[in-house]
């Protein structure tokens, strides 16, 4: 089929190079059963690629489904996909019927593949390679005829190096590799997508149709667009229906964009080490780090404190302001509580001789537990929000499967 004749069926607008060879290759892959793998940041039209490929194929009179599998929990996403039976987990009041029984001789779009968890991309796994399943809670094996496409917008062959992604699902879905471009590499498509926008919404909200003039034109062909074309198209809903000038121009442009995404051009952080801890891998990076170095403080701190204690003369030595050798000097072990040299025996720590007593002054180890640090902070969290999840992960700074996942496996009752 043309690929003009494509576009104008599926509403695709723009002629770059990158595009057209996006949608010539889901062409000419449309009419087999190969798995296919859409690569592409948010908001460059995915799932329309995977329309594409089902309306053009021998299934197209068979369902299509679109899954997203980043927004299934990780304790139910094997049920929605396979089914389960009854019983078999709590609330699981009858059978029911998984995506790949009920699009039986059709097509499932696996969007954001990249958040499976590592279970059920085993028994992905499987149902590509025999196109059997079971079901959650049954030994029953059954069979199924579907093809799948799946979309990412991450980088899958890193996520198998950090132990994420299994590698033989990655090379099994990678059969044959589509990458849609970003609005920002096709920038001669702009004008036209924003022209697009601006007349349908014109439309839709009965307002004048809107113009930019050059400086516009140029800041919008120049503009990052994170978000790509789903940001594109938000912001010309927004000038078509908040702009009083039918012509707009490059000053009236900048108070529609977002400034926050012009910090997005400082350089990056750079990225932590590959490594296979799990989905909470990097916060254990950053709480080790956090722990281990004020655990190094609070040592430093202790050993000038008690120095300064055993020879209060050091203290003029650092600087001290008077009030602080003051409270210095009223530590629990005053001056005059410690003999003018204290005593050593051999290289063991000194003797502190208070109220007659003798006492080896030690150092409380602090305990570096990542885990215990991690549970703390959940539980913290938790009672912070009175226990909402949503909430408390959003303040953690994870997501609120994985925070549902941590709950099991510290055992913390909500």
């Amino acid at each position: 089929m043309d690929i003009q004749a494509i576009k104008n069926r599926f509403g695709i607008i723009g002629n770059s190079p990158a595009l057209n060879y996006a949608l010539q290759v889901a062409v000419q892959v449309a009419n087999t059963d190969l798995t296919v793998l859409i690569n592409g940041e948010s908001g460059v039209g995915k799932e329309v690629f995977s329309q594409i490929i089902h309306a053009l194929s021998a299934r197209k009179h068979n369902p299509f489904i679109a899954v997203n599998c980043g927004a299934i929990p990780e304790g139910t996403i094997d049920s929605e996909l396979f089914g389960h039976e009854k019983g078999s987990f709590t609330g699981a009041v009858d059978n029911r019927k998984g995506y790949f029984e009920t699009v039986n001789g059709g097509t499932i779009f696996l969007d954001e593949i990249g958040e499976m968890p590592l279970g059920t991309q085993a028994r992905l796994l499987r149902v590509l390679e025999t196109g059997e399943y079971i079901r959650v809670g049954s030994s029953k094996v059954q069979k199924t005829d579907v093809r799948v496409i799946a979309a990412t917008n991450r980088d899958l062959l890193e996520r198998t190096q950090q132990g994420k992604f299994r590698e033989d699902l990655y090379y099994r879905l990678n059969t044959v590799p589509i990458r849609v471009p970003a609005l920002r590499d096709r920038k001669e498509d702009i004008p036209l997508l924003f022209r697009k926008f601006s007349v349908d919404f014109s439309e839709k909200y009965k307002t004048p149709s809107i113009q930019l003039d050059d400086e516009a034109r140029n800041a919008l062909v120049n503009y990052p667009w994170r978000g790509n074309v789903r940001e594109l198209k938000n912001i010309a809903e927004q000038i078509s229906v908040l702009s009083t000038d039918k012509l707009v121009t490059g000053h009236d442009l900048k108070r529609f964009l977002p400034e926050h995404l012009e910090v997005n051009r400082l350089p990056m952080l750079a990225a932590p080490q590959p490594h296979t801890g799990g989905d909470f891998a990097s916060e254990r990076d950053i709480l080790y780090k956090l722990f281990f170095d004020m655990k190094k403080d609070v040592t430093e701190l202790k050993k000038m404190f008690f120095d300064i204690l055993q020879n209060p003369s050091i203290a003029h030595n650092h600087d001290f302001h008077p009030a602080d050798t003051h409270v210095l000097h009223s530590y629990p072990a005053t001056a005059t509580d410690i003999a003018p040299q204290a005593p050593t025996i051999g290289n063991t720590q000194p003797i502190i001789i208070q109220d007659n007593k003798i006492d080896h002054h030690e150092e409380v180890e602090e305990t570096l537990s990542i885990a215990d640090k991690e549970k703390e902070l959940i539980v913290k969290a938790l009672k912070k929000h009175k226990g909402k999840r949503k909430d408390a992960a959003l303040d953690l700074g994870i997501s609120e499967r994985t925070l549902y996942r941590k709950l099991k496996e510290y055992n913390i009752a909500e």
